[in-house]
């Protein structure tokens, strides 16, 4: 029995009991383990665990009990919550081995219904941090309740706490480490970037020229073309990829929360602020931090970001000191950021220090076939989601997925295979089953184009027509071979 063992060598009954239970790694198990020890160690009828909620920190909850059927809403009775919340309060182990002349609790007694004749709290604490507590009590026989049982309960608790505390770590890191591998697998390796056309060729050897830097990269395309996968293969791809990755839509969010997400906050900095915040850089660090839409920052923000690449070092709203930090920053838009500096809506100098490295992603109308392989890649993944059987497009398909010009570009195409899937009755998916609006063979010219950008669609338009053949293409247009690889390396194509 683990009480005579107790009495003979409290030490060695320690150290058996540190050893035990600090071999258990699944949570539940070594609660378990930890309640029925101290049961045992006193002899005790029933009892419970209780830790502290991570959703709400001043809640206590029960994760394991014996004997007890506590409400979720009121788990404990007046009685018992007295001596958790005395054990709590004051840090120390309590022991009640006489309630009936206990003045602490007499005020809370509910004995006439429970018929306790001894208890005890053993506190829970990390680093002198509350975690939770240990509650037992006894309705038959005082047992071991007794006052010189403290010293030892008392650092139980504390080898418990360690426990629990190394077994929610080795949870977390293996749930991550999961979440990692199956990002690294299924999303974020250059698999994912499908494309053989000239103008992906040679983002890819972009993306390989700068992937184990730490220089800045700035994506620039229109919505919908993949920049974020783009995002995702330079860090996974990257020595940094056991690091973080966080990306941020700073498009859909107002200036004052943006600032509170990027750069983190101060308790008490301002209304709502009930906890102090670390923001998406200080989570990014060591890794790789993904800015999207960065043309809709404010100019506010812009300044604080301008900082941030400048003396890479951030502060949290209400804060007055800095705080180094240490990531690769990576930003995309679809705007023209040029014309958005030369507008004024844009600092020149934040401009500069972005366009470090700049990867162009080209709209999938000047892909040229890509598009099909695009397309089959979509298929395959919409038929093993919904379970059908479609062997693959009719010519007729393959026809309208070519001269369709996808102003959504790879969205487009992929929500475009997902619907067909859906409809398809037959084992080819039809041109009928696409969708396409009649008149997509059109070439679709956006409103508000420069010169500059009307050249460039227009060539690119034309590039897609004679599928990426320069020379086809350069007769077409009524220009030379040299001027088209001219415009088409200084458009990134």
């Amino acid at each position: 029995m683990i009480e005579k063992e107790l009495l003979k060598d409290p030490l060695k009954s320690l150290s058996a009991i540190s050893e035990t239970i600090n071999t258990i790694y699944d949570i539940d198990e070594l609660l378990k383990k930890i309640l029925d020890i101290a049961l045992k160690t006193v002899n005790a009828q029933r009892g419970m665990v209780l830790i502290f909620d991570k959703e709400h920190p001043n809640q206590l909850s029960v994760k394991v009990s014996h004997k007890l059927d506590p409400n979720p809403d009121q788990p404990l009775d007046r009685f018992s919550q007295s001596v958790v919340d005395a054990a709590i309060q004051s840090g120390n182990t309590i022991i009640s081995y006489n309630i009936s002349n206990d003045e602490r609790f007499s005020a809370a007694q509910s004995l006439a219904e429970q018929k306790i004749v001894a208890a005890a709290c053993l506190p829970l604490r990390i680093k002198s941090q509350p975690i939770g507590a240990i509650y037992i009590d006894s309705s038959e026989t005082r047992g071991q309740f007794r006052p010189e049982m403290e010293p030892f309960l008392t650092a139980f608790a504390h080898q418990a706490a360690i426990a629990i505390e190394n077994a929610q770590m080795y949870n977390r890191l293996r749930l991550e480490n999961r979440r990692l591998r199956k990002t690294l697998v299924e999303k974020n390796s250059f698999s994912g970037i499908i494309g053989q056309s000239p103008a992906m060729q040679h983002v890819v050897d972009t993306i390989r020229s700068v992937i184990d830097t730490k220089a800045t990269v700035l994506i620039l395309g229109e919505s919908g073309t993949g920049k974020e996968l783009v995002a995702r293969a330079l860090h996974y791809n990257s020595q940094f990829r056991d690091k973080p990755f966080v990306a941020c839509f700073c498009g859909s969010l107002p200036e004052t929360l943006l600032e509170s997400e990027l750069f983190g906050h101060k308790a008490g900095s301002f209304t709502g602020a009930t906890h102090d915040k670390k923001g998406l850089f200080e989570e990014a660090n060591g890794g790789t931090f993904f800015l999207d839409e960065i043309a809709d920052i404010s100019p506010r923000v812009q300044v604080q970001l301008l900082r941030v690449l400048q003396e890479r070092e951030i502060k949290r709203i209400g804060e007055n000191h800095t705080r180094k930090i240490d990531v690769r920053i990576i930003a995309a838009t679809n705007k023209d950021l040029k014309k958005q500096v030369e507008e004024g809506h844009f600092r020149e100098d934040l401009f500069y220090r972005l366009n470090v490295i700049t990867i162009h992603m080209p709209p999938l109308r000047a892909r040229g076939d890509d598009v099909i392989l695009l397309a089959q890649h979509f298929l395959d993944q919409s038929v093993k989601k919904f379970n059908k059987a479609i062997q693959g497009f009719s010519e007729e398909a393959i026809e309208a997925l070519r001269s369709y010009s996808w102003p959504g570009n790879v969205r487009e195409l992929e929500n475009c295979i997902e619907r067909a899937v859906l409809l398809s009755r037959s084992d080819f998916i039809n041109a009928s089953d696409l969708q396409l609006q009649s008149d997509a063979k059109q070439p679709i010219i956006p409103s508000g184009l420069t010169l500059k950008d009307y050249e460039k669609f227009i060539v690119e338009q034309t590039l897609f027509e004679h599928q990426n053949n320069i020379s086809e293409t350069a007769r077409a247009l009524g220009v030379s071979r040299r001027w088209l690889h001219y415009r088409l390396k200084e458009w990134g194509l």
